[in-house]
């Protein structure tokens, strides 16, 4: 359903027999894109439905990107910005399409919330932005390492300073701890 209304444009513009050739082009180059996020977007869905089902991973497709989100507990102990075991075979399971990728943007992007860094790691983490960045770093090493091309890869830290949820609550804070791996059509 979702291809046919993708290719409705396009079918309209070459109907109505009024567009240039460059128009009709960028259409078409337009659908392509969008059908390649679908495609990934449901490889994606397959191979972190564990995830998705336990609300642990959500998988959002916009007009341009896909973003995938995973709380920060599913890849990272506490306060550390080193993936444990867990985290490191839950993005396993997304190498494939990430690895088959060419001509996209993957930025992996980190957040934090807005509780200040605990004594004991305030001396490697000052702050939660230098966290969240850390967090995004080791991530994208960790694609690398499994053959996602890193001239595709793009690390960012975001700290407290776009939160999804209020951080008043321990349920808002615990939203605004995640990693966001976006994919974008360079």
């Amino acid at each position: 359903m979702r291809h046919l209304i993708l290719a409705l444009p396009i079918a309209a513009l070459a109907v109505a027999g009024c567009v240039s050739q460059q128009t009709y082009d960028q259409q078409v180059q337009q659908t392509q894109k969008a059908v390649a996020l679908e495609q990934q977007y449901l490889a994606l869905n397959r191979q972190l439905q564990t995830e998705v089902a336990a609300d642990q991973v959500q998988i959002r497709q916009l007009s341009d990107r896909l973003v995938v989100t995973f709380v920060d507990e599913i890849l990272f102990a506490s306060g550390s910005a080193e993936m444990h075991a867990k985290g490191r075979g839950t993005v396993a399971k997304a190498v494939p399409t990430l690895a088959a990728l060419s001509g996209h943007w993957i930025s992996v992007q980190g957040y934090t919330d807005s509780e200040p860094i605990g004594a004991a790691l305030r001396g490697r983490y000052p702050t939660n932005w230098d966290l969240s960045a850390a967090r995004a770093v080791d991530v994208v090493r960790y694609l690398q390492s499994q053959g996602v091309d890193p001239g595709n890869l793009v690390a960012a830290g975001y700290g407290q300073y776009q939160p999804v949820a209020t951080n008043d609550t321990p349920q808002g804070r615990a939203k605004n701890r995640r990693i966001d791996i976006v994919l974008r059509v360079k």
